[in-house]
């Protein structure tokens, strides 16, 4: 069964409860704890919710950000209304997104590789409108901080989505201006293993968050080269 065949099993489970935070919660958390759980599914119950919450953090509820869910994850056709129903029970209230991406960060402590990959999932359905609004930063900023990543690392994770940031190859790689050659050579290579979309497919991210993957690794390298060719450093 793919993992969205797998998302109906969650939506049912949803259909049988009360209060929409309950029952968000509550799903979410038997996935979440759940370590023999699909780590697919997983991911992707997580991005759904989360996303769900964001979209009412800049006090506008639309349809953009389920567009752009589906259109990042190529959601199936026939999977389409099993992912709204999650995605428009969590949009309801902000209420409780906390608690919910600590559950998540508990989940991935050992594996922060994971946590980077939510939160690009969350900046991809972010900017479906074009602009990051404040209320959605505020929100990506305090996730980011639950997962345990520091204010500079969630600005190179920020930059992979959001210009200005995204022509400086500093905030990119997520390093100082003073960082010395080799500081630099080490960090361009661990994030290049991070975020390579076979070191992604193999801790569980779906296959269909591939074309994110290779975006940002492409960005990833591109910082690199400038970098390199500006201090004068070898490959």
């Amino acid at each position: 069964m793919s993992v969205w065949g797998k998302v109906g099993g969650a939506v049912t489970g949803l259909a049988l409860g009360g209060p929409v935070g309950a029952l968000v919660g509550a799903v979410a958390g038997h996935f979440l704890i759940d370590r023999e759980a699909d780590p697919g599914l997983t991911f992707t119950i997580a991005v759904i919710a989360l996303a769900g919450k964001m979209a009412k953090a800049d006090g506008s509820v639309s349809d953009a950000e389920l567009e752009a869910f589906a259109r990042v994850f190529r959601v199936p056709p026939e999977e389409e209304a099993n992912v709204a129903r999650i995605f428009n029970l969590a949009r309801q209230d902000v209420a409780g997104y906390e608690h919910y991406a600590s559950q998540i960060a508990k989940l991935f402590v050992d594996n922060p590789a994971v946590l980077e990959d939510v939160l690009d999932g969350l900046f991809e359905i972010a900017k479906a409108d074009g602009v990051l609004h404040p209320g959605e930063s505020a929100f990506l900023e305090r996730v980011a901080e639950i997962f345990g990543f520091a204010p500079g690392e969630f600005r190179r994770i920020r930059a992979a989505h959001f210009a200005p940031e995204l022509t400086d190859p500093y905030v990119i790689l997520g390093v100082a201006y003073v960082a010395s050659d080799e500081e630099i050579r080490q960090t361009y290579r661990r994030l290049v293993r991070e975020n390579h979309p076979d070191s992604m497919i193999a801790r569980g991210v779906p296959p269909e968050f591939e074309k994110l993957a290779n975006d940002k690794l492409a960005a990833i390298n591109n910082a690199w080269t400038k970098i390199r060719e500006e201090r004068g450093m070898g490959k």
